[in-house]
Parts: structure tokens; C-alpha cells; sequence
């Protein structure tokens, strides 16, 4: 279940990465506090994923 909940929070972070990416290419991005936020979240979201991901301690595969 974690597993499965770290997937879709670093599916999470890359979309907002890629929105990011496209709205500024669209049009000039006239607010840095705006970049920076969504940077900022997509990095907290992607490590807790991968966290979540790589937390496999004591499970045999």
C-alpha cells in the first residue's frame, strides 16, 4: 500500500514539475515566488514518495 501511495505522489511532483514547464514556455513567468513554491513542493513531494517507496525494511521480495 505504501508502495503503491509513493508512486502516485512522485507521479504527483512530475506533473507539477511538467505544468511548470509548459506554463512558462507558453507565457513569461512574471512571478518568482511562483516558480519557487512549485519547485519547493514538487522536491517535498518526490522525496516523501520516494521514501515511502524505499521503505522496504524487513520484506523479502
Amino acid at each position: 500500500m505504501k508502495e503503491e501511495i509513493g508512486k502516485w505522489l512522485m507521479d504527483i511532483a512530475k506533473y507539477m514539475v511538467t505544468a511548470l514547464l509548459l506554463s512558462s514556455v507558453f507565457r513569461d513567468m512574471e512571478k518568482p515566488w511562483l516558480l519557487t513554491s512549485v519547485t519547493l513542493s514538487a522536491i517535498v513531494i518526490f522525496m516523501a514518495g520516494l521514501w515511502l517507496i524505499g521503505n522496504k525494511k524487513g520484506k523479502e521480495v
